[in-house]
């Protein structure tokens, strides 16, 4: 633990030091200080271990998993994300599973003529629902939220959808008796996919009005600003395993629990508890990160899972080439068509999806990381190591496939997104003409409090019919909809802006603004 908690310190210090590299990023470094230490143990225990610990889905899903995932609901631009809704979630559903059946009939296709190792049909599903998943941590640290925010909430939009989606596409294969399948069987199966998705968002959103209706009415803040910062961290993890228990999704619970907490609990609380809880999670979701990618980078080189298939090393690279090929070709085949099919329904030259920003989308979510790992370690091992040959061959083709994609894909999505996007000037030049603080109706879905003094002034404009509105501009007609009925109803309940008791210590209206 001693080294480990010095490794971490040490990727922290190189992170900072490579901060202005275009290439490097904290992940790449976590990696790479993650295979030295893996080769220096090799070397002093005399080729026996590589790993300080043995990679534990537990440690990565009950653990690890949680707070990343709950900052990035919390932290991200709620305007973007819900201006895009309907767009991330045809990535982040629709294209996962064509991503997913795009990969498990080229693994059907391609392994059984290599003979690999035997395989079940459920195993060939279940690498279609591994590989679909990509990974947003590396997404989270390659695109700027401020320099691309049209392409950084649609990729880590889509990156937290995808993953949920093939953790439940991975749930419900392992589930079903799929060697006897029927039409029964089929329906079941998309039925159980529905359920999880749906029952698990509404998980999220419960306890995150939950959370806020507790603290609003107690106001924890009149005695101490610990309660109330404790009170959230824990209601936050609470809804992750919940959803763990009851057998959902709890990726999808615990970012729609932070989404909800950022818009209502977190307005309920002191000043000094939005400062803390914002550095607060961020920090925990900031050494998380480098944990879970150090962690994988010392676990690749465990020389137990390569033994196995060492007698034939060109048949395990051909695996991670079909692999990598499959990735590539499954996400081209969702984001090109549903990217022409999102752009159908915009109107405004700023909001479609141009092909240079289709091409970054595309390279950008090829990264395959710890999710991918942890699915391929709760499929073909349960003790972090196997001796049946197809087994291994999947583990160590899975290792491959993460350490290239996140390393090759990874260190050229920077330079990447410099050749084929606008600079920062003339981005920004686009973004001004956008309407991001609307004087129209067009309000955007939730804001964290931005914008509502436009909102206030929209209430005497003339509007268009509520059918007009709709056919013309479906989203934006959500939004104000929405708006209505949050203010109406919602934040009287559950408080947020507007709504909090001036009381000595509690939250000041006008101060609200300093930290956005």
């Amino acid at each position: 633990m001693n080294l480990f908690v010095a490794l971490l310190c040490g990727c922290i210090v190189v992170g900072h030091l490579l901060e202005e590299s275009r290439w490097m990023n904290e992940s790449i470094t976590a990696l790479a200080i993650g295979l030295c230490t893996g080769v220096i143990i090799l070397l002093t225990t005399g080729g026996k271990s590589s790993h300080l610990l043995v990679f534990s889905e537990d440690l990565f899903f009950n653990y690890l998993l949680p707070p990343i995932i709950f900052n990035a609901g919390f932290q991200v631009k709620k305007k973007q994300f819900f201006r895009n809704f309907m767009t991330i979630m045809l990535f982040g559903a629709v294209g996962t599973l064509i991503s997913f059946a795009i990969i498990s009939v080229g693994a059907i296709h391609f392994f059984k003529r290599l003979n690999i190792g035997e395989l079940k049909i459920g195993d060939y599903l279940a690498i279609g629902a591994i590989f679909s998943a990509t990974d947003s941590v590396c997404t989270l640290q390659v695109l700027n939220q401020d320099e691309t925010p049209l392409l950084y909430s649609l990729v880590f939009g889509e990156g937290v959808v995808n993953d949920a989606t093939a953790v439940v596409l991975f749930k419900a294969i392992q589930s079903f008796d799929l060697p006897h399948i029927n039409s029964t069987i089929a329906l079941q199966f998309v039925g159980n996919f529905l359920y999880l998705f749906i029952s698990s968002t509404l998980l999220g959103v419960l306890a995150g009005l939950l959370s806020a209706y507790i603290i609003k009415k107690l106001y924890f803040g009149r005695h101490s600003t610990d309660r109330e910062v404790a009170l959230m961290i824990l209601m936050a993890y609470l809804s992750y395993m919940l959803a763990e228990f009851f057998y959902l999704s709890a990726i999808l619970t615990v970012f729609f629990c932070g989404i909800v907490m950022s818009h209502y609990t977190w307005h309920n609380v002191t000043e000094s508890s939005r400062v803390t809880t914002k550095h607060a999670f961020a920090t925990l979701s900031f050494v998380a990160e480098i944990f879970i990618f150090l962690y994988v980078g010392m676990d690749a080189l465990d020389i137990e899972k390569w033994r196995v298939v060492s007698d034939s090393p060109g048949k395990s690279v051909g695996v991670s080439a079909i692999l990598l090929g499959l990735i590539l070709v499954g996400r081209a085949a969702f984001v090109f068509p549903l990217s022409s099919v999102s752009n159908l329904t915009k109107k405004a030259p700023y909001e479609k999806i141009d092909f240079k920003q289709q091409v970054t989308i595309w390279w950008a979510g090829l990264m395959r990381g710890a999710v991918s790992m942890a699915l391929a370690y709760n499929q073909f091992t349960s003790y972090g190591h196997t001796q049946l040959r197809g087994n291994a061959m999947m583990i160590t083709s899975t290792i491959t496939v993460v350490l290239f994609s996140t390393v090759v894909f990874g260190l050229m999505t920077k330079p990447l997104v410099r050749i084929l996007l606008p600079s920062s000037k003339h981005l920004n030049r686009m973004l001004s003409t956008e309407p991001s603080t609307p004087k129209s109706w067009a309000v955007p879905l939730l804001n964290n409090g931005h914008d509502l003094e436009s909102y206030e002034s929209e209430q005497n404009l003339t509007r268009p019919t509520s059918l007009r509105m709709f056919l013309s501009t479906p989203s934006h007609t959500v939004h104000y909809y929405w708006r209505k009925f949050d203010n109406a109803f919602m934040r009287p309940v559950f408080g947020g802006r507007g709504f909090v008791p001036f009381v000595p210590g509690s939250p000041i209206e006008q101060n609200d603004q300093q930290w956005h």
